[in-house]
């Protein structure tokens, strides 16, 4: 990773580009200070909605599901 102060990466904006295309990660800094990070934009995958859609189950008794032990747990009904 490559530090530049902010004049310098002002002036060769185009050229840091061009070496943030091939990988290279590069600090930007004031004064010495690291301000920012420059890097290569990676766009994010494409998200399919129901993608798990068939791969699992849920019972038919499910929201009554294991109600003897937690009523047990809890001291019963009212």
């Amino acid at each position: 990773m490559r530090t530049v102060n902010v004049h310098q990466a002002k002036t060769t904006l185009s050229r840091l580009i061009a070496e943030v295309e091939t990988g290279e990660d590069i600090v930007i800094a004031r004064a010495g200070q690291p301000v920012a990070r420059l890097i290569a934009f990676r766009p994010e995958g494409h998200r399919q909605l129901g993608g798990l859609s068939g791969k699992g189950h849920i019972p038919d008794d499910f929201d009554t599901m294991g109600q003897a032990q937690i009523e047990a747990a809890f001291g019963g009904t009212e």
